[in-house]
C-alpha cells in the first residue's frame, strides 16, 4: 500500500478494527474483526501486530483502546481529565520505536471515579473533524455508554452507564429471558418504555415487565423493546438535560436512532455523529502531532 503512511488500531474488548492511512489522513484500506483483546493472550500481542503489518505493510502502528489496559498488551496509565489530543499525543506509550499505544483517561469527582480507552480518541476527533463544536456534550452508547462534556475542545470531565451490558443480561441470564425475544426498534412499546422510565422506578418497572405480559397488559412480543426503552430513558434521563440541549451521538444507526429518540423525547436534541470518521480524524490528528518533521 504505496500511499499509506501508518497504521491506526481501534482495538476494542471483543472487535479490532485496522485503519492504513495516508499523509493527509485518508483511508486507503482497512479491516474489521473479532480478534479483541480478550482473544488475545498478552504474549500473542506482538505477533498479531507483526501480523497486520504483514497484510498492510511495515509501517509504524498507532493503537488505541483496550490494548492499553489491564487485560491488554501493555497497562497503559490513565491520564487525569481535563485532556485535549495535546495532552494525549504528548503521553503515548512507546511499546518499541515503531510502535505505540494511546492512554486512556480518568475522571474523578466527589469520591467517585471513571475510566475510557479508545472512546477518547472518537471523542476529541468528532470535534477536530467538525463533526461536534468545542463546546458539547457527546454521548457515545454501547456495551458502556459514555457521556462526555468537551470545553474548548478539551474532555473537561465524562460518566459511564451500564445500560448496554445490564440489557444483554437481563435478556441472557434474568427471571426476564424468557420475555426479551423480541425485537427491538423505535415503536411504540420502546417509546412507552422511555416514557415509563420518567418516575425513576426502574427496579419496579423492570420486575412488572414479567407481570404485564403475564397478565395480558402488554404483548410479549413488545417486552424487550420496552426493556430498552426503560433503560435508555433512565440512561438519558440521568443527564438532566435542558430543553432544546444539543447531543451529539456517536453509535451505529440502530442504536443511534434508539438514543436519538430518548434524548428527543427528554427534551433534548440529537445529533448524529459519523463515529468511524471520528476516530479515523483522531488518530490522524495525534500521528501529526507526533511525527511532524523537526524544523
Amino acid at each position: 500500500m504505496a500511499d499509506a503512511v501508518f497504521l491506526a488500531i481501534d482495538w476494542g474488548t471483543t472487535n479490532r478494527r485496522v485503519y492504513a492511512l495516508d499523509a493527509a489522513g485518508a483511508v486507503v484500506a482497512c479491516e474489521r474483526d473479532d480478534h479483541g483483546v480478550l482473544a488475545i493472550a498478552r504474549e500473542e500481542f506482538a505477533a498479531e501486530v507483526a501480523g497486520i503489518r504483514r497484510r498492510f505493510g511495515d509501517l509504524p502502528v498507532l493503537c488505541a483502546g483496550m490494548v492499553g489496559s489491564v487485560r491488554g498488551w501493555v497497562e497503559v496509565p490513565y491520564l487525569r481529565c481535563p485532556a485535549d489530543l495535546g495532552v494525549l499525543a504528548g503521553a503515548l506509550h512507546r511499546v518499541d520505536a515503531r510502535t505505540a499505544i494511546v492512554p486512556g483517561l480518568s475522571f474523578v469527582a466527589e469520591g467517585r471515579g471513571d475510566v475510557m480507552r479508545g472512546e477518547e480518541v472518537q471523542l476529541l476527533g468528532s470535534v477536530v473533524a467538525g463533526l461536534a463544536p468545542r463546546d458539547a456534550l457527546l454521548c457515545q452508547p454501547g456495551t458502556h455508554c459514555k457521556w462526555a462534556w468537551i470545553e474548548q475542545a478539551r474532555v473537561e470531565r465524562f460518566s459511564t452507564t451500564i445500560t448496554g451490558e445490564l440489557f444483554a443480561l437481563l435478556r441472557g441470564h434474568s427471571l426476564l429471558a424468557d420475555f426479551l425475544t423480541g425485537a427491538v426498534a423505535d415503536g411504540a412499546a420502546f417509546r412507552a418504555g422511555v416514557a415509563a422510565s420518567a418516575d425513576a422506578t426502574l427496579l419496579t418497572r423492570l420486575f412488572g415487565v414479567r407481570a404485564d405480559a403475564l397478565l395480558g397488559l402488554r404483548a410479549r412480543g413488545d417486552s424487550a423493546a420496552y426493556v430498552s426503552g426503560l433503560l435508555i430513558g433512565s440512561d438519558v434521563r440521568e443527564q438532566s438535560l435542558v430543553p432544546g440541549q444539543a447531543v451529539h451521538v456517536l453509535a451505529d444507526a440502530h442504536l443511534g436512532k434508539l438514543y436519538a429518540a430518548a434524548i428527543d423525547l427528554a427534551g433534548g436534541r440529537a445529533v448524529a455523529v459519523d463515529s468511524e470518521a471520528a476516530f479515523v480524524t483522531g488518530i490522524a490528528a495525534l500521528w501529526r502531532m507526533t511525527n511532524a518533521p523537526k524544523s
